[in-house]
């Protein structure tokens, strides 16, 4: 089964900064900010939502289709989704503009603040889901406030159950907008920051909002997360992790677990445990697809993290 994931596809420049942000902003001089981080560790990663999604559900042997527009430099990118074997048939190439940029900096407390340039991202309205025959499931990611909001009616209007996850893509919505993507979603899914935002913004709480789909699902990081379904609300602990590493890009794994559990028709404390642990995974290493696992290794470290089988 294809899951169609709209989102994003970027390249991620990662900076680590060698003490924490708080040292270096002053509250009561936040008007007038001015700072400066040294950060002598850098590296160009392989990112963007759609880009991370689709790599993660593919460790899970999942068939996932990243549907992304790109830019004239999309010649690396391209090379290594062939070689991790992900379909970018529906990745398409605007040779006037750049691949979306991100970068990224991290602090010691794994706070991150980010500037991202959208490039190509932009033209992602110029996508169709209706092009992409097969998928069985989809999910609308961050990416360009139009393809968002066009990808979510074509999902709709096709059948296909997706998830929405605005992510980074919040501030470009309004409450009614909001409204309108949980109206047509099938699940949604956000951080506890997002959740509050959005909760401020529509004038709904978690059982109100979960009795029009079939799940929101709340994560909140190493505290685990929540499904609120229209029966129960299901609390996932969070998977261990062997070392912290790198935060960025543990939403999207975790998305991908979501993804690989409800296209296999899995029980939500699976489905969830098994996002939770993509999350601890991906935490591990730097950036947000040098992480691997084998089908053995993922039913260990399952069973090492919470007494059970996958």
């Amino acid at each position: 089964m294809s899951a169609l994931i709209c989102g994003s596809v970027a390249y991620d420049t990662i900076m680590v900064f060698h003490d924490r942000f708080r040292n270096h902003i002053l509250p009561d001089r936040i008007h007038v900010l001015s700072v400066s981080f040294l950060v002598p560790q850098l590296r160009r990663e392989f990112g963007g939502c759609a880009g991370n999604i689709a790599y993660n559900l593919k460790l899970l042997d999942g068939d996932p289709l990243p549907m992304a527009t790109v830019g004239r430099d999309f010649d690396p990118y391209s090379r290594w989704m062939d070689e991790c074997g992900v379909d970018h048939r529906h990745v398409t190439r605007i040779d006037t503009e750049y691949t979306a940029q991100a970068f990224i900096t991290t602090d010691l407390d794994d706070n991150q603040i980010t500037a991202f340039h959208p490039g190509a991202m932009n033209s992602a309205h110029l996508n169709d889901v209706r092009d992409a025959s097969g998928a069985t499931i989809g999910i609308v990611a961050p990416d360009g406030r139009e393809a968002m909001i066009e990808h979510a009616s074509q999902f709709a209007d096709c059948g296909i159950p997706f998830i929405f996850d605005p992510g980074q893509g919040l501030p470009l919505f309004d409450g009614d907008d909001l409204r309108r993507f949980i109206d047509l979603a099938t699940w949604v899914t956000v951080n506890d920051y997002e959740w509050e935002v959005v909760r401020q913004r529509i004038g709904l709480d978690a059982a109100t909002v979960a009795s029009g789909v079939e799940a929101l699902i709340v994560t909140s990081g190493a505290q685990g997360s929540v499904v609120h379904t229209r029966g129960a609300t299901i609390e996932i602990p969070a998977a261990r992790a062997a070392d912290t590493v790198d935060p960025t890009g543990c939403g999207d794994a975790y998305r991908a677990g979501l993804l690989h559990g409800l296209a296999n028709d899995m029980d939500w404390e699976t489905t969830g445990r098994l996002a939770s642990l993509m999350g601890a995974l991906k935490i591990e290493q730097p950036g947000t697809q040098n992480h691997r696992c084998s089908r053995a290794d993922l039913e260990s470290r399952f069973r090492e993290s919470f007494g059970r089988s996958l």
